[in-house]
């Protein structure tokens, strides 16, 4: 019993392993990338541009979220600062969608995990998703429920991440794009959001990878097959998206965290369009509904919930479709859920290179004062306008 409980453990976190080895280096190539745009993004252009719900605001804050791309409880505590400075419900949350759900590192795992066809549909689906989710706001979200919102929003009470989302980290210095990019100060701001990006996440990447090798490695393909419905393919693309929906809320890994896991729900039978809601349901995971409650009160909790939902499910059964009738649906489920096995390939050459590069960038942000900045990531909402400027 000992011996097979063991066996169990170790086959687990060999999986667990194995993913890590495989996506580590997507994972430096993504981050750096990220850090490299949001180092020339300011946040006081953010807030200024966020101010309505016009069509053309609402397609700025989904380009403005995606350069600022984060973790979720950053993205969440951001999109309510940017709420209280005067920016409209409505865009804040199109900015929190797009800043979790079409961001470069997680196309970039995807691609890696899944496949190029998840990650095409992550980005033709969340859009979708936005328009969706401005769709049902307009249509059901009273102004008595956004005053009471806003009133709860301007206590000021502290969620998760508060500190990090306050940090404008974006390079100071005048002149071009480039030539503040290559400055002295543009590698120390590249820097420090590296390696902050990467203390905010690394918690819900290794909860998300070490769930992805449990899955793998003590739950059945006939348990995944029977949940969702495997043998039934018309009931399987319905009941998909929203099984997604249910098993993302209850093993609340957000972000990138997701990834590893939905490529374990995908070998065991989930829909296409189950991926995907899957993957867009981070936003609203049992703490981060905890965290809504504390910004915005319960009744605004509680329609984010029903309204996120609904887009989320519905994006997810339109891509589904979009998919199926262009035959870009796979037909194989080989998703890489793979036990360690380093050799040297090109996996590993990767690995090298960019562990080099985010060594790099570590004792750049070391050395350029980057501590403090770590044990503040949880401050106060309102202490951390300052902080970490480049």
């Amino acid at each position: 019993m000992v011996s097979d409980a063991l066996h169990g453990l170790s086959h687990a976190l060999s999986l667990a392993g194995g993913m890590t080895w495989e996506v580590t280096w997507s994972l430096v190539l993504g981050f750096t990338l990220a850090a490299i745009v949001q180092a020339t993004v300011r946040r006081e252009t953010i807030v200024g541009l966020l101010g309505d719900d016009r069509p053309k605001t609402l397609a700025v804050a989904t380009g403005l979220g995606i350069a600022s791309s984060s973790c979720s409880y950053a993205a969440v505590a951001l999109a309510r600062s940017l709420f209280r400075k005067g920016a409209s419900f409505t865009a804040a949350m199109a900015f929190e969608l797009a800043s979790t759900n079409l961001v470069i590192e997680l196309g970039i795992i995807l691609a890696l995990l899944l496949g190029w066809e998840f990650t095409t549909a992550e980005f033709v689906g969340g859009p979708i998703m936005i328009v969706l989710l401005v769709s049902l706001f307009r249509r059901f979200l009273t102004r008595p429920l956004l005053d009471h919102a806003r009133r709860q929003a301007e206590q000021g009470l502290a969620g998760s991440m508060e500190g990090h989302a306050a940090m404008d980290m974006s390079i100071r210095r005048e002149g071009t794009v480039w030539s503040r990019l290559f400055s002295d100060a543009g590698f120390t701001s590249v820097s420090h959001i590296f390696a902050m990006e990467w203390a905010a996440v690394i918690r819900d990447i290794a909860i998300g990878l070490l769930l992805a090798g449990a899955a793998g490695a003590w739950v059945p393909d006939s348990w995944w097959q029977t949940l969702f419905l495997a043998d039934h393919p018309v009931g399987a693309k319905v009941w998909g998206p929203v099984a997604g929906v249910l098993v993302a809320v209850l093993s609340s890994t957000c972000s990138i965290g997701n990834v590893p896991l939905a490529a374990v729900l995908w070998n065991g039978g989930i829909s296409f369009g189950g991926v995907l809601a899957f993957i867009f349901a981070d936003l609203i995971i049992l703490p981060i509904l905890v965290i809504y409650r504390k910004y915005y009160g319960t009744r605004m909790m509680l329609f984010i919930t029903a309204t996120f939902s609904v887009a989320m499910v519905a994006a997810a059964y339109v891509v589904e479709l979009i998919f199926g009738g262009l035959g870009l649906v796979p037909d194989s489920r080989n998703a890489k859920v793979v036990e360690v096995n380093v050799m040297w390939n090109y996996t590993t050459v990767l690995n090298v290179v960019f562990l080099a590069l985010a060594l790099l960038l570590l004792v750049r942000f070391v050395r350029t004062g980057g501590i403090p900045m770590v044990r503040m990531m949880g401050g106060a909402p309102d202490a951390g306008d300052e902080l970490g400027r480049g």
